[in-house]
């Protein structure tokens, strides 16, 4: 019985979040990889595309509640996520249009690409806060839990409870459906198939005519979809705060670099490596501790590796492992 009490409070408190949040992660980072294997540079302003899409989520989800629709259980901010990932489709589109393809033609070196991307990042913060403001913004609504801790309890009689949130779970489902269309994207359609030649062999390419703007722009459209769902998952997960988007940036890069940049794959890997990580090292292991072990070996304290103020450090010591021992990450870093 007691096995099954620390079992059920691992869940709860590891396994579930950590799943959900390496979901997040890897949608994360799987914008980062596209942007890495078919345009060339890593783009700083990621994790501020998801805050600017998600914001977008955030005030259609507004509208909606006001005029009564909604999804009954589901969170309305499903039903605002087609529009707020039009938005930031038209915001990436207009933004490579007047930033980033001066410098493609100009032949500029990643490098260059890499400090234009950080300018970009801090005009999305601002014009982000600018519009919904800095604080914390609440966009949830329908049920909390499918299935609440004194559910479980009643239905179990453990002294542990298992609680299980309506957006972890949409978080997987919206994950993995995200995950298989790009994948059939790339490796079926005539589109798809393009992009990854583009990325193989940029000169081959072009010599086997593929137009390589619209290799872009289907990037950049691929790009704003994932960062914008990435977005608005982690927002009802968790809270909406546009500068945590910013934070977020660490782990994401973190993700597709130990996976290895440029494998979509690795990103998955990687996003999940990380949000284990960090979830497992900041945890206080006390209370399933005292489950499993006899009453005289019990911890006296929290048994916790490092407080949750310094997850994002676990983010940069395994990225920093990673590139001493393995710099092409573990999947080796290769073109979509």
């Amino acid at each position: 019985m007691d096995l099954l009490n620390a079992l059920v409070a691992l869940s709860n408190f590891v396994l579930i979040p950590a799943i959900a949040y390496g979901s997040q992660l890897a949608l994360g980072a799987l914008g980062v990889t596209m942007i890495y294997g078919i345009l060339r540079f890593s783009n700083f302003a990621h994790g501020d595309t998801m805050a600017f899409g998600a914001m977008i989520a955030v005030l259609v989800t507004w509208w909606m509640q006001s005029v009564g629709i909604s999804l009954g259980p589901l969170p309305t901010a499903l039903l605002a996520l087609p529009f707020a990932i039009l938005g930031c489709m038209a915001l990436l589109l207009v933004t490579d249009r007047l930033v980033y393809r001066f410098y493609r033609e100009q032949k500029a070196k990643p490098v260059i690409l890499v400090i234009v991307s950080m300018g970009v990042m801090f005009i999305f913060n601002g014009l982000t806060r600018f519009i919904i403001g800095p604080g914390d913004q609440r966009f949830v609504d329908g049920e909390r839990f499918i299935i609440s801790a004194r559910e479980f309890k009643a239905m179990t009689g453990l002294k542990e409870g298992l609680a299980i949130k309506t957006t972890q779970g949409i978080t997987v489902v919206v994950a993995v459906i995200c995950v298989a269309l790009l994948f059939w994207f790339l490796n079926r359609t005539r589109t798809g198939k393009s992009m990854r030649a583009y990325s193989d062999n940029e000169d081959l390419a072009l010599l086997s005519g593929i137009n390589p703007e619209r290799v872009v722009m289907y990037t950049w459209l691929i790009v704003a979809a994932l960062a914008t769902t990435a977005g608005v998952l982690y927002g009802l997960d968790k809270s909406f705060r546009p500068f945590v988007y910013f934070q977020l940036l660490l782990p994401i890069f973190a993700s597709a670099i130990v996976g290895g940049l440029g494998n979509p794959l690795g990103a998955i890997a990687g996003g999940f490596l990380i949000a284990f990580s960090e979830v497992l090292i900041t945890y206080a292991w006390k209370k399933v501790l005292v489950y499993m072990m006899p009453e005289a070996l019990e911890p006296s304290g929290l048994a916790q590796l490092l407080s949750t103020d310094y997850k994002f450090a676990v983010s940069f010591v395994i990225l920093l492992i990673v590139l001493l021992f393995r710099p092409t990450g573990l999947f080796k870093g290769q073109t979509i």
